[in-house]
């Protein structure tokens, strides 16, 4: 053994032009063997490749001209003629008259004077601070006045009338609470996933089961259908994450990396990536066709509840129950915003289908959302509703519809946060009265229809009053005084 393992050379007829060769040692080619090995197999292949300077000055470039070519050759600015320490205009003296088309014509040109200094307020002309008038009309004869003030006016639209939504059908057939609903692309067909570890898919016109899916082996909560494949996920408290094949109706992926139960999902609009968050705190992505976890997105710091994702920034949203809700950067991912205005876990959100917009919901309030800084736009409730909301959704119809944890839905109106009517869910016969609770909701594709998933073991289905009108169901809505909006 000693002489083989030992240097061997090669003998004069036969030798190697490249030069003599050295045999290494069985312990030497077993460390050799485990470099090559975990170079191979366990290198990070995920991680970002280092950015390479002259790629990045290139594609830079690249959308600079692509984007912003109107506007790259733009005129020099106009000097500004006025001062910003110009005196303010006093204001317009409007004299009294006896005649009758005098004073529709002083009324007229106040109010349009007035419209006027509003927009140069708003456009932020000279002296929009101190440029604020005020005109005052008296009939002779009389107490009363009209007081029309310039600057920052009274901004309170009306509310849109809707119609109230009634009860159309209850659907029973799971076993356990009814945690998640989802509809497909064509409207023809929901699915649910319940507390009883099953799948159920219903016909949305009769309401009837079409099958039931099983291998979950604990409660699913959340359930996604994709509109760009014949695909569907489903998330549990078994830590598992399920691509199904509704062609065949058999699981064909999964999706392994969640420390904890998982509990909900949204699959990318345009692009094939699968976001998933639960109890271990963090946003996962994954590629739907390769099963590889892109991103781990960390930073909260407890469950994370909801979430949404849309083609543009912010691609991803996330709340969680240390009530701060993140908008997340999916191409750098990591988080470029953090919302803390909510005082409790947020465990809804809601994209608006057409406006840039979404909302979230915690046991505090219901708040309006801006994107993409995510810049807050208003309080739903003046007067906090005081119950902790599951769920929430939207309409085209710019209905929103939240669903508590006590068994009520409350339907607000998108613009001004109207609630303009509110149910009280009955839970079916033989369950408790505490079983009244909605654990999520959803609109189908028209907007016309809503499912929602409550603690009784039901699937309710609601529809629009066809027999309301305006006489019979009229708005009582009373505006709030500017300046006394909440923000918290």
């Amino acid at each position: 053994v000693k002489d083989y393992l030992a240097p061997v050379r090669m003998s004069a007829v036969g030798e190697n032009p490249v030069g003599p060769v050295e045999l290494k040692t069985m312990k030497e080619q077993v460390l050799f063997s485990f470099k090559r090995t975990h170079e191979m197999f366990a290198a990070n292949h995920g991680s970002r490749l280092p950015d390479i300077d002259e790629a990045k000055k290139l594609r830079m470039s690249m959308k600079l001209r692509d984007e912003y070519w109107v506007v790259k050759d733009l005129p020099p600015p106009q000097p500004v003629n006025a001062q910003k320490n110009d005196k303010a205009k006093p204001p317009v003296p409007i004299l009294e008259s006896e005649d009758k088309t005098a004073k529709e014509h002083l009324q007229k040109s106040a109010i349009a004077r007035v419209h006027e200094g509003d927009e140069q307020s708003k456009g932020g002309a000279p002296g929009g601070s101190g440029g604020m008038q005020l005109a005052v009309y008296k009939p002779q004869g009389s107490n009363q006045a009209l007081t029309v003030r310039g600057g920052k006016g009274l901004n309170m639209p009306r509310p849109q009338w809707h119609a109230p939504w009634k009860l159309m059908r209850v659907i029973s057939g799971h076993l356990g609470w009814v945690r998640c609903v989802a509809f497909e692309p064509d409207n023809q067909w929901f699915v649910t996933g319940a507390g009883d570890r099953t799948l159920k898919l219903w016909d949305l016109a009769s309401g009837e089961l079409k099958i039931t899916l099983t291998g979950h082996i604990s409660p699913v909560r959340g359930v996604v259908v994709s509109d760009r494949h014949p695909y569907m996920f489903s998330v549990g408290e078994d830590k598992l994450v399920k691509c199904w094949d509704l062609e065949c109706n058999k699981v064909i992926r999964h999706y392994h990396g969640h420390l904890s139960g998982v509990y909900c999902c949204s699959l990318h609009p345009t692009l094939d990536v699968l976001c998933t968050g639960g109890r271990d705190s963090s946003v996962r992505v994954w590629d739907i066709r390769t099963k590889n976890q892109i991103f781990c997105l960390s930073g909260h710091k407890d469950t994370v509840a909801s979430l949404l994702t849309q083609g543009v920034d912010p691609q991803i949203i996330s709340g969680s129950h240390d009530s701060t809700v993140k908008l997340w950067d999916l191409a750098a991912g990591k988080a470029y915003a953090t919302l803390t205005h909510h005082k409790k876990g947020v465990r809804a959100l809601a994209m608006h289908p057409s406006k840039y917009l979404f909302a979230s919901g915690s046991a505090d309030n219901l708040k309006q959302w801006k994107c993409p800084e995510g810049i807050f736009m208003k309080n739903v409730d003046q007067t906090p509703y005081r119950a902790v909301v599951n769920c929430m959704a939207v309409n085209h119809d710019d209905v929103m519809v939240a669903g508590y944890d006590n068994g009520s839905i409350r339907f607000v109106d998108w613009k001004t946060g109207y609630n303009f009517h509110t149910e009280q869910t009955r839970v079916q016969p033989g369950s408790l009265e505490a079983e009244a609770g909605i654990f999520d909701c959803c609109f189908d594709k028209t907007g016309t229809r809503l499912i929602t998933c409550e603690a009784d073991k039901t699937i309710k289905v609601w529809k629009e009053d066809e027999n309301a009108t305006p006489e019979t169901h009229p708005i009582e809505w009373k505006a709030v005084a500017p300046g006394t909006e909440k923000r918290w």
